[in-house]
């Protein structure tokens, strides 16, 4: 986020010695993206966090893939995803390419056995089911139903969850995450005709610093490989830290909807954006208000991006018999639209309680095994009925 935030306790200048009670020195780390050039912080360890004991194992985590090119419209049954224990292993992957990968995840337990770092991606997991709290070494996030977690890529952290009853969409991204620039101006500056503003956006709040050194095992993905290795010290032993580049939530309740005349097309509710593909954010809004205005989209050609949609709750009004959980790829090269009466079925409408996620990728999207699994038969016949 392109704004300073700070925790905890540090020295008045960078780079300066910056001791404990006891005389001995903290140790300063920086944590930064896109080589020096990027947004980062300054983090003051109570131990070097460099100590590794003893690797333990590495697993692949690449997605398999099983259809690599295609041109069909395709929709998920994203609710039958099983529940399981293990919050890596409930993740699964269902449309990926060299940007990104969109997955679901149903996990039932909390994180607190081990310590995750995804070395390769920022993440972004949407909060569909379940209340909890992010812990990170940079603070902790309260979280629940329609936040968005957003975490740059190299934070190490744990997720506690209140129940078993927890739905996830997860999208992770090769290339940082940001607000989209026509929402700022050149300070970085949320702009007064952005659909939210710093307010909104919830940083680390609760540093936890825990003076421990033993055997903590930290499992980092890099290269769709995810490797285990037990560090000496508490990677939570952060004493301070300030900067740009943490963690944060946004509601997807608190993005304020813009609305037109007339049906205005899909940038008005984008949210998120990297240079390869966007998220958006579909919210209860009034409808378009000119007196002939139709508020159904318009039959449309996703001629440059492949879209992607997840269906959170309400009734999507452009669409006929689509569940919550469910996912719809709509393929560059298509044109595509309301399903039929849903034309007609708008006109009139004054409102809609719709609530949905968006991603639009500029790369087509390679199916997973697990997607295919999912599949509901036929979609790519739904406008014929």
């Amino acid at each position: 986020m392109p704004f300073y935030h700070k925790l905890g306790n540090f020295p008045h200048k960078r780079h300066t010695v910056f001791r404990k009670e006891d005389g001995s020195i903290h140790h300063e780390q920086l944590f930064g993206t896109i080589g020096f050039d990027g947004m980062s912080c300054l983090l003051y360890h109570l131990e070097p966090p460099t100590i590794v004991k003893n690797f333990v194992e590495s697993v692949d985590l690449n997605p398999e893939i099983a259809i690599e090119k295609q041109l069909q419209m395709r929709s998920f049954m994203g609710y039958k995803v099983a529940p399981e224990d293990d919050f890596i292993k409930s993740r699964v992957p269902m449309l990926t390419n060299s940007d990104c990968t969109i997955s679901l995840a149903a996990p039932k337990k909390s994180l607190r056995d081990y310590f995750y770092k995804n070395a390769d991606c920022d993440e972004v997991i949407f909060i569909h089911e379940g209340t909890g709290k992010l812990r990170t070494q940079l603070g902790n996030i309260d979280f629940k139903y329609g936040d968005y977690l957003v975490i740059p890529r190299g934070i190490i952290y744990q997720v506690d969850f209140d129940t078993e009853i927890n739905r996830l969409f997860i999208v992770e991204s090769a290339h940082p995450i940001f607000t989209p620039k026509r929402y700022r101006n050149w300070f970085g500056q949320l702009l007064e005709h952005s659909p939210y503003c710093e307010r909104d956006f919830r940083p680390p709040y609760e540093l936890e610093t825990h003076a421990e050194t033993g055997d903590f095992l930290i499992k980092t993905k890099k290269e769709g490989i995810l490797y285990s290795y037990n560090y000496a010290s508490h990677p939570f032993d952060v004493v301070g830290w300030d900067g740009f580049n943490y963690p944060y939530a946004f509601s997807i309740h608190d993005f304020e909807p813009i609305t037109g005349r007339v049906h205005l097309p899909p940038p008005i509710h984008q949210t998120f954006e990297t240079s390869a593909f966007v998220i958006c954010s579909f919210v209860p809004r009034l409808y378009d208000y000119h007196p002939e205005s139709i508020p159904s989209p318009y039959n449309h050609s996703n001629i440059d991006s492949d879209e992607v949609l997840y269906y959170v709750d309400g009734d999507f009004m452009s669409r006929n018999n689509i569940e919550r959980g469910q996912i719809t790829l709509h393929p560059a090269g298509l044109v595509h639209g309301p399903h039929p009466g849903a034309y007609e079925r708008s006109i009139g409408k004054k409102e809609t309680q719709e609530l949905a996620v968006m991603v639009d990728t500029f790369k087509p999207l390679k199916l997973t095994k697990q997607a295919l699994e999912l599949e509901v038969e036929d979609y790519y016949q739904s406008w014929l009925h």
